[in-house]
């Protein structure tokens, strides 16, 4: 009898081991499947930034000629070409309002994406919502003055004083 249970105890054993492995196995594809949907989300955003940031083609005067794109703008124009955050979309006027209201805290990826009326336990939504943060600083609409962590850039009269305090608040 004892030898039967020692037999089905190493048996046991090994399905375990066996079942441990298959599940860092899968651990492991989850992880990598992730990452490539969060480079594709990324990219497919860049894409389409890019299209609605294309100059509109010169007439035969020469001037640029001034229509709306045909989807909706994206495209976040660079702080120093914008002078309110009333020009920015919907969207990125609510993530500048939130990094607000987080003062020196600063606004994350998951916050925002809760901000943004998106589901924060999707991973994509979560890094879309990062992809937007990040091209708000980009811009100079926001600085990521620590990792993950998204503020709004200190006024010209007080980056001065703060000096290299703050990094990345010289935009």
């Amino acid at each position: 009898m004892r030898a039967v249970l020692e037999a089905r105890q190493k048996a046991a054993a090994a399905q375990v081991k066996q079942l441990q492995a298959e599940l860092e196995r899968v651990r492991a594809a989850l992880t990598d499947a992730e990452e490539v949907h969060r480079h594709r989300v990324i990219g497919l955003e860049q894409y389409l930034e890019a299209l609605a940031e294309e100059d509109p083609p010169a007439d035969v005067t020469g001037e640029v000629q001034r229509r709306k794109p045909a989807g909706p703008r994206r495209a976040v124009p660079h702080r120093r070409h914008a002078s309110e955050v009333k020009e920015l979309s919907p969207d990125y006027q609510a993530l500048m309002a939130a990094a607000a209201d987080a003062g020196d805290d600063g606004l994350g990826a998951r916050r925002a994406a809760v901000v943004l009326g998106w589901d924060s336990a999707s991973a994509s939504r979560v890094e879309g919502a990062r992809a937007r943060l990040k091209r708000l600083v980009e811009r100079g609409w926001l600085v990521e003055a620590k990792p993950g962590r998204f503020t709004l850039p200190l006024p010209p009269s007080e980056q001065g004083a703060a000096g290299a305090g703050r990094p990345g608040g010289g935009s």
